[in-house]
């Protein structure tokens, strides 16, 4: 199951990468444009969950710095993972 976590996590992170380098280097066309919107509704909703997350269980469990942002960054994958380490 970790592998498993962890391999998930480095695809994040390369849909992160090219949605970052969009906004620095944009793609040609309407590409770009499609890109920035994955990038605002990517964002948007790994904040939810960091905030539904932390406002539910933040007091209950006690995480790291690097775990709260690792939920804006890896969102699902990042609750996995707290959860396997905290909660089992």
């Amino acid at each position: 199951m970790k592998f498993l976590i962890l391999l998930a996590k480095a695809g994040i992170g390369f849909v992160w990468l090219v949605l970052l380098l969009n906004i620095f280097m944009p793609f040609p066309g309407k590409a770009a444009i499609a890109l920035y919107i994955m990038t605002a509704f990517l964002f948007f909703m790994h904040g939810l969950q960091m905030l539904i997350f932390i406002g539910a269980f933040g007091d209950k469990v006690k995480m790291s710095r690097w775990e709260r942002w690792s939920i804006l960054i890896f969102g699902i994958f990042a609750l996995l993972d707290i959860r396997r380490k905290h909660m089992m």
